[in-house]
């Protein structure tokens, strides 16, 4: 039984060795700029702005893309990129997306778990051929949920404003980094 195992723990360790020399070797390492826009945006991969997610539009935004392209970080989103790249802030009144979420009418949900999948965020919950809802405090507005569904029973409806999702606005001012 030893001279069966010995040659596996061998050869495994030996394999261990050429990944963990391999992963060293040929390590990319990605931009920090990038990871800190990325931050920065609301992440919730929509494509809204004309890419494919968050992490494509931040690379497109450190090699010189537009600062206001994305709708659901709004004029808010838009200053706190200015700020983060000492860039002028966009012009005020760039126009801000009321607050939405989507609603399923679980009367005519068949419960086939595509808006499930296309959900970046985790904001539809249920399971397959059983009602489906959505978590309102997850959901982003970001519409993604809408185009798959077949029975065409998500709406997005306009989320008011109260106690309990109140939050502060970016501040109107711009905080510029000095460099």
């Amino acid at each position: 039984m030893l001279t069966v195992i010995f040659p596996m723990t061998l050869g495994a360790a030996a394999l261990g060795a050429m990944l963990g020399w391999a992963s060293v070797r040929f390590r990319v390492d990605g931009s920090p700029l990038i990871d800190e826009i990325e931050n920065a945006l609301p992440q919730t991969q929509c494509g809204q702005c004309g890419f494919p997610g968050c992490r494509a539009y931040a690379e497109a935004i450190e090699n010189g893309a537009r600062i206001d392209l994305c709708p659901p970080g709004g004029e808010a989103g838009a200053r706190r990129l200015a700020d983060l790249l000492g860039r002028d802030p966009p012009a005020p009144g760039m126009e801000e997306p009321s607050p939405q979420a989507a609603v399923i009418d679980e009367q005519r949900c068949i419960g086939c778990t595509l808006c499930i999948q296309a959900c970046p965020v985790d904001a539809i919950v249920g399971a397959a051929k059983q009602l489906h809802t959505v978590v309102g405090t997850l959901c982003t507005g970001c519409e993604l949920c809408v185009p798959p569904c077949p029975m065409e029973c998500i709406q997005m409806k306009a989320v008011t404003e109260n106690i309990d999702n109140w939050a502060w606005k970016y501040p109107v001012f711009g905080i510029r980094r000095v460099n």
